[in-house]
């Protein structure tokens, strides 16, 4: 249960920093404002929140494997809202990174 509550908390990170960062993105690059930006910093902060509710007490771990979990999250963020298409590298090297936050967080350590 430790692991799916872990799993889930990367997840909910992934789409309040990649959604914070993406809507600060969308109110400056594309000039949709201030409502935009301000969203995007209220997610910004959501996200460092979530993190901090990580099973494991360790922050260098926690933040270096979701350094993994961003960089999938954000491949699919951008195929699902700005029709990016990743090619085998893309897709070879998420998966890459995914591997290495299975190895960070997951595998097993002595007491």
């Amino acid at each position: 249960m430790t692991v799916l509550r872990s799993v889930v908390l990367f997840a909910l990170a992934a789409v309040a920093e990649i959604g914070g960062a993406w809507l600060i993105w969308q109110g400056v690059r594309e000039h949709r404002g201030w409502a935009w930006m301000g969203a995007g910093v209220v997610a910004l902060g959501v996200y460092g929140f979530v993190a901090t509710l990580q099973p494991d007490a360790n922050f260098g771990r926690i933040l270096a494997a979701y350094g993994g979990v961003f960089v999938a999250g954000s491949l699919l963020w951008a195929m699902a809202l700005d029709g990016f298409r990743p090619d085998r590298w893309d897709v070879t090297g998420a998966l890459v990174c995914l591997v290495g936050v299975a190895i960070i967080m997951y595998a097993p350590r002595g007491a």
